[in-house]
């Protein structure tokens, strides 16, 4: 197919492209589908997606979507690509703009989480920092706000950002998204809406700004914004898809631009939980009581010991805490978990 020619060249798709020219920087390439579509790869792994002048925008959308932002998470780049594939193919329409990203290309080729720094730590201007200086995922997430910035400036409106994981633990809540915090912002119903068609039922509001793709999008580019977690890390070709369905249709619905489906009552709301402490790596004398192997949403009851150092010991408090994204092997400074409880009121 020339289309498929003009912006992956030998390659079969957006993935293996992706994947065969990892770590190269390559030029623009534009073209046009037969129904007036025009698609830019922006850079390797990045597609703008340009509906033509008049067609209708009914849901007044302009979306990005993020994968791979941690190379070994694999199951949202294969479905990112197979709506690629899909709207190249001409099975649907793009109504709105889109910005689709695979994140760390040379990370997604070694099968890890990152090659020299965590990428999603260097949003929101942090890949400028000293210690980051001439890293190659500095200069990626350097670049992605950059193109992100202009994806904005020319869809002023209404923006959506899914940056799209899966975890490296189990979880007792599989599915969840992370909501950035922004002061006096409240989430948009039809984004819980959102969520849940898309079969995300447990929503994490933020605490405090950060140096996540999702938490630059939200805070600079007024971007509704999540981190949406999936599922399980597992490599290329060993997810079941099946089981990613419910974003999978949920994306392509928003990107062809149709009416949210209909919900009747009785459904289940989205269940909201909130911060309540944020654990740090002290230093040489922090202790962690968390296993190893604990599961995501793992809850604590009230006087359990959680972590502790010479001057400091958290101590669950008068209502139960549960933890997610525990890792102990992380710098000093740095996030080893959050407390969380479910929102009141």
């Amino acid at each position: 197919m020339p289309v498929i020619h003009d912006l992956f060249g030998q390659s079969s798709d957006w993935l293996s492209h992706t994947l065969d020219n990892a770590g190269l920087d390559l030029p623009e390439a534009q073209t046009h589908l037969p129904d007036g579509t025009g698609i830019c790869r922006k850079a390797l792994g990045v597609l703008d997606i340009i509906p033509p002048a008049g067609r209708d925008n009914p849901n007044n959308d302009a979306i990005i979507v993020s994968a791979g932002v941690h190379g070994n998470e694999t199951a949202p780049i294969e479905v990112l690509n197979g709506l690629v594939s899909e709207l190249l193919a001409g099975e649907w329409q793009a109504a709105c703009p889109l910005l689709l990203i695979l994140g760390n290309p040379p990370a997604m080729v070694a099968g890890e989480r990152f090659t020299e720094v965590n990428l999603n730590r260097l949003f929101s201007g942090a890949h400028g920092r000293d210690e980051y200086d001439g890293l190659a995922e500095a200069a990626r997430a350097r670049f992605l706000e950059e193109v992100c910035r202009q994806f904005a400036a020319a869809n002023p409106g209404a923006l959506s950002h899914y940056d799209l994981h899966t975890a490296i633990r189990p979880s007792h809540r599989e599915r969840f998204a992370l909501y950035p915090f922004v002061a006096s912002r409240q989430v948009p119903a039809e984004q819980c809406d959102f969520l849940l068609e898309a079969e995300v039922e447990t929503l994490l509001l933020q605490h405090k700004s950060g140096t996540t793709f999702s938490s630059f999008s939200s805070s600079e580019l007024n971007a509704e914004s999540f981190t949406v977690e999936l599922g399980k890390v597992r490599p290329f070709g060993q997810n079941d898809l099946t089981r990613f369905a419910g974003i999978r249709n949920a994306l392509q619905r928003r990107f062809r631009g149709l009416p949210a489906p209909v919900r009747n009552p009785p459904f289940d709301p989205l269940t909201i939980f909130e911060v309540v402490h944020e654990i740090l790596n002290t230093g040489e004398d922090f202790r962690f009581h968390i296993p190893d192997d604990v599961a995501n949403f793992t809850e604590y009851q009230p006087g359990t010991v959680i972590w502790e150092d010479k001057d400091t010991c958290y101590r669950v408090g008068h209502a139960p805490e549960a933890i997610v994204f525990p890792n102990r092997d992380v710098p000093v400074g740095q996030r080893v978990g959050l407390m969380i409880r479910p929102k009141s009121g």
